[in-house]
């Protein structure tokens, strides 16, 4: 057994903090202690008794969409890697020694610490029902847990298909959620996403009996119903039995005499404060549990403090991550000499459950003497809305919204306050006349991270932040639940009207559309230029007669839209300025002044003679080349009146353009999948090369990458696309809105198992939905995030036909595929167009005087202007002239 000196008996060192456990609360408390310790007089060492890194165990359930841990993963990763840092995962605290001041981990080490912080949390509760040990019972508590309830769903349903003579029919998996409260309700839609079928067993006389009330539980079954949730309440369950032939959970049997037969049950009665350490360590507990801590969230003992959900607090533990947050920061606080106290538990809760919405606030039940009762219900909606306010109806003190909780970001921030006007007229649907609130500097917006509404306002006023982006980078507001980000959007938009920022949505001066409402108009509309589209819809200044010729901004994607709706890319005559130059020139320009040529190698596969005659094409016209990301071979360096001579070379080898330069699908990654991996499932280069042979050329608000993998090993990083496929032995699953770049984002699961044909109509509807309602330079990721309903709704859409335009939509891809011609062979073809690329209107083949070049590993590159001026330079030679240029007018 190794141990190490205290740390405050080495006088040089910083002093040390120990924090055991790794949940949400923890790494919240070394992330403020990291940013307020601006001295570095404390390192800090972490605990964690999972084997990953401190996660969001709020959106737990969305682990059954991303399927990948790190998804869920807290915070910036630069914190474990600050040097006052130090995190210990799969690495649980087994004892402590308060006398010692040291703590000894599952490995017999041991490690001093001056001050020693629990936040251990809690364990899931088992109620003591016979059976409750039985195979495929489950609780719902961390990521291993939801992957093992995941796991056993998957092999009872394939265990549940039966071979008949019509084919496999497949008997539905039936689950149960004992507890009917937010956990119970997160995990029977885990278990209706999981394709089980799904009953709530409540104890109670109602759903979510400890938020909402009996009218608000009647309207929230009505709701789960509606959802293909079936609701049992007033239920206890007497015991669980085995099936007979698995031994695995078989039947429920309930104290009224009923039974229900099932596969699968999730256990989600509460929770039980993990408090062990705390108790053999002798601090003295909390008659329900939990460490005893005063209002400075220390215990008995002066170097050991307790936060979060193993911490009793004014007699009680809190099992929600806003007081435990609240905690994190008062031990903060206190530690770097300050006198934070906890101010008390925001108890504000929403339900994270697709399609209900539920939340409530404060005094929900009407507890308070003399208080009084406003509600409005809507049964045949199923919206039930109730404030709870003071005897003379002006002081709000709680709410409960089911169904439409459009009011609750906005007014749980005013609990305690008095409202303005008719508190009634706060419950009215939309439109309804409800007065705007203005939140005082000292409302609590953000509870998850204790952001007051004066935050969000010096951000935009102190900090220069000028979106919702950047208050919640600011800030942290919304970055955890993110129930308060309509009301962060609203106060930001509100202080940056006041501050003279203006917050607008218009495409730019010419157009005050949006780019999706331009989309439409111009599509229902029917125009076909951009003349008639300003003429029609631009905007006239004050004085003026017209909307003028447009700016840098709306031409790019005024063009956009026309090739989006089937005008082609390359337009003659006025629509020839549209694009920006690498649009306009169909190559990228480079620092030089050249430009690079891309073709098309879709899936990245090709024959050993389409690669001779990209090398001997780089070979004859000099030009550097290397293999790109995207599984395709770029080559740099080609002169402005090269371009068409290179395209004709490749052109006529049966290349096309990759169309690298433009707001359109780039390529198409893939792996090598079961045409040679011995792993691969499916064949991913044949998907891959599909998919990009069907959305070559499609246009849109800005670049699009897929990418195939042929099994879930996801060598072609899929994840990391707009658009990735993943294949299983069953066919396909499909991820979207991901993408590399300055700010990376795995892409989600938006369906499960796809043949061929579903998954390229699947695809086919996203981007063109994509297409239709983005805004301008804008990705997927952020579109997705962004849209209302995220993506959710966007599924919706496109899986279920939500808004009634799948068939528009098919159309219009389907358009886009039979009207495709690749831009570099019309270009060729049409001696208008290419009558652009010359280097000099009199002299089109004589190459720029003032390019330079160094060679390099073996090719050659840009002459920095240090070589140029020293003489070791070599000018750019005129190059061979394999095609006859088009008769050019020379202007003197």
């Amino acid at each position: 057994m190794s141990s190490e000196p205290p740390t405050s008996a080495r006088p040089d060192a910083r002093r040390h903090v120990v924090v055991v456990g790794g949940g949400m609360v923890a790494q919240r408390f070394v992330e403020a202690l990291r940013a307020r310790d601006t001295a570095g007089e404390w390192r800090v060492s972490l605990f964690a008794e999972e084997p990953r890194k401190p996660y969001d165990r709020v959106g737990l359930t969305r682990y059954f969409e991303v399927r990948d841990a790190e998804e869920l993963t807290l915070g910036d990763p630069a914190l474990w890697d600050d040097p006052l840092v130090t995190l210990h995962r799969d690495c649980k605290v087994v004892s402590i020694d308060r006398e010692a001041r040291t703590v000894t981990d599952r490995l017999g080490r041991v490690h001093a610490y001056d001050e020693l912080v629990l936040a251990t949390g809690s364990n899931a509760a088992r109620p003591p029902i016979p059976g409750n040990e039985l195979p495929g019972v489950f609780v719902y508590r961390t990521i291993d847990d939801v992957a093992e309830l995941r796991g056993w769903v998957e092999s009872k349903r394939e265990a549940n298909k039966v071979t008949t003579r019509g084919g496999v029919v497949e008997k539905p998996v039936r689950g149960a959620v004992i507890g009917g409260g937010l956990l119970g309700l997160e995990a029977a839609g885990a278990l209706k996403a999981l394709g089980a079928q799904a009953t709530v067993i409540e104890f109670g006389t109602h759903l979510m009996g400890v938020q909402v009330d009996l009218g608000g539980g009647q309207a929230l079954k009505r709701l789960i119903n509606d959802k293909g949730i079936a609701v049992r309440a007033e239920t206890a369950t007497k015991e669980m039995r085995p099936h007979r032939r698995t031994g695995h959970v078989g039947r429920m049997d309930f104290a009224d005499g009923g039974r229900l037969d099932v596969d699968v049950v999730v256990m989600a009665t509460g929770v039980r404060p993990r408090d062990e350490l705390a108790r053999e360590a002798g601090l003295p507990i909390g008659e329900r549990g939990g460490a005893v801590v005063d209002l400075s969230c220390r215990t008995e003992d002066p170097h050991v403090w307790a936060i979060g959900e193993v911490a009793c607090i004014e007699g009680r533990c809190l099992g929600l991550v806003a007081p435990g947050n609240t905690m994190a920061e008062v031990v903060v606080d206190q530690l770097l000499g300050g006198a934070a106290v906890f101010p008390g538990a925001d108890t504000a809760t929403k339900l994270k459950l697709s399609g209900v919405d539920v939340a409530s606030f404060g005094d929900a039940h009407g507890r308070t003497e003399d208080c009084i009762e406003i509600v409005w219900a809507d049964p045949t909606a199923g919206v039930y809305k109730k404030l709870v306010l003071s005897d003379d109806a002006s002081t709000l003190l709680g709410g409960v919204f089911v169904g439409d909780a459009a009011p609750y970001a906005s007014l749980r921030p005013m609990l305690g306050a008095e409202l303005p006007g008719d508190p009634a007229a706060f419950l009215l649907p939309e439109g309804g006349g409800a007065p705007d609130l203005e939140l005082p500097d000292e409302a609590n917006v953000c509870s998850c991270n204790n952001v007051s509404a004066g935050t969000i306002r010096g951000a935009v006023t102190e900090h220069d932040c000028t979106s919702v982006g950047d208050v919640k980078s600011c800030t942290r507001a919304g970055t955890t639940c993110g129930a308060c980000l309509p009301l962060v959007k609203k106060i930001t938009e509100t202080e940056m009207t006041r501050a003279g920022i203006e917050v607008s949505n218009a495409l730019c001066e010419h157009f005050a559309m949006t780019r999706a409402q331009l989309f439409d108009a111009v599509r229902v509309a029917g125009l076909h230029s951009f003349s008639e589209i300003i003429e029609r819809f631009g905007v006239v200044p004050e004085g003026a007669t017209s909307a003028g010729r447009g700016c840098d901004i709306c031409k790019p994607v005024v063009a956009s839209v026309l090739a989006s709706l089937g005008n082609g890319h390359i337009l003659a005559g006025e629509q020839s300025t549209l694009q920006d130059t690498n649009d306009h020139m169909l190559a990228n320009m480079q620092k030089d002044g050249t430009y690079s040529v891309v073709p098309r190698v879709p899936g990245g596969e090709i024959t050993p003679e389409g690669l001779i005659v990209i090398g001997e094409v780089a070979k004859d016209f000099g030009l550097y080349t290397k293999i790109t990301g995207g599984q395709r071979i770029d080559m740099f360096g080609a002169r402005v009146e090269q371009l068409p001579d290179i395209w004709k070379r490749l052109v006529d080898a049966g290349f096309e353009s990759g169309h690298a330069y433009g707001k359109s699908l780039r390529t198409v990654k893939s792996c090598v999948g079961s045409t040679w991996c011995r792993y691969g499932v499916q064949d991913s280069v044949g998907m891959a090369v599909e998919l990009e042979l069907r959305y070559r050329g499609l246009r849109s608000p800005h670049k699009l990458k897929l990418g195939v993998s042929g099994c879930a090993r996801e060598c072609a990083e899929a994840r990391g696309k707009d658009v990735g496929v993943i294949a299983t032995d069953k066919g396909w699953n499909l991820y979207v809105a991901g993408n590399g770049g300055q700010t990376p984002k795995h892409a989600q699961l938006l369906a499960e198992d796809l043949d061929s044909a579903t998954l390229l109509r699947t695809i086919d509807r996203f981007l063109m939905f994509y297409i239709r309602t983005a805004d301008r330079l804008q990705r997927t990721a952020p579109w997705a995030e962004e849209y209302e309903g995220g993506l959710e709704a966007i599924r919706q859409v496109i899986m279920e036909d939500s808004l009634g335009i799948a068939d528009d939509l098919d159309a219009a891809m389907a358009a886009h595929v039979g009207a495709y011609e690749d831009e570099w062979k019309a270009v060729l073809e049409d001696p208008e167009k290419l009558a652009r690329f010359g280097s000099f209107v009199n002299a089109p083949t004589t190459p720029d005087p003032a390019l330079a070049y160094v060679p390099e590993r073996g090719q050659k590159r840009p002459a920095t202007p240090d070589e140029i001026a020293a003489g070791t330079a070599e000018p750019a030679l005129a190059g061979p002239v394999l095609v006859a240029g088009p008769t050019l007018e020379v202007r003197a």
